[in-house]
């Protein structure tokens, strides 16, 4: 079963439907208990860094989430939900993150165009399971003005978008992100999440 965390951030009806479509026991829900019995957990998030993370306390889902990374449950966070597994982010205001990975959330520094927003390249940097069944250069989805700015060990993937390296696959053991939008990324997304229903079976 895949527990996708319900805190009113995010499209919960997308990536519901796209792990469905896989085949896969999918649950939106905030419960703790259905949550820690999942074999695999996804965070997703669409909107600012503060109100996610405000959310996610009134809900008691901080700790729980912290706990899913202690059992090794494969736990995978799109969009802002994946700039939330970082320590801290510099959204509207200082505010600290999960920080199941290290590093810290950032304006992308480009001059060019914001929010980023479209199809780009993804380009390795190590390998990882969820990158198993795609080719380096192929397109994903993105739509965000803010990226992590992380260790190397911990990139796996990034795309160049205005002269800056935007972290598409980020990964700590357990814990993965994605910054595009695997849901809304065609046949490329749906070979990503078959990857992660893989590490969860």
């Amino acid at each position: 079963m895949i527990a996708v965390i319900d805190y009113n951030v995010g499209n919960l009806g997308s990536v519901k439907s796209a792990m469905a479509r896989l085949g896969l026991d999918v649950v939106v829900t905030r419960d703790p208990e259905t949550i820690l019995q999942a074999d695999g957990v996804i965070l997703p998030g669409v909107g600012a860094f503060p109100a996610a993370m405000k959310r996610l306390n009134d809900y008691g889902l901080t700790d729980v989430l912290k706990q899913v990374k202690d059992k090794d449950i494969p736990l995978l966070g799109i969009c802002l939900g994946m700039q939330i597994l970082f320590e801290e982010s510099d959204e509207v205001t200082p505010t600290k993150g999960l920080g199941l990975l290290e590093g810290k959330v950032t304006k992308i520094p480009t001059t060019a165009k914001l929010p980023h927003m479209g199809w780009n390249q993804l380009v390795f940097n190590h390998d990882h399971k969820l990158l198993g069944r795609i080719d380096e250069g192929d397109y994903v989805y993105f739509v965000h003005s803010y990226c992590a700015q992380c260790p190397d060990d911990e990139l796996y993937a990034y795309a160049e978008y205005g002269g800056v390296k935007v972290p598409g696959l980020v990964a700590k053991g357990s814990v993965m992100g994605t910054q595009f939008h695997p849901e809304k990324s065609g046949e490329v997304g749906r070979l990503i999440l078959e990857s992660f229903k893989e590490m969860v079976q």
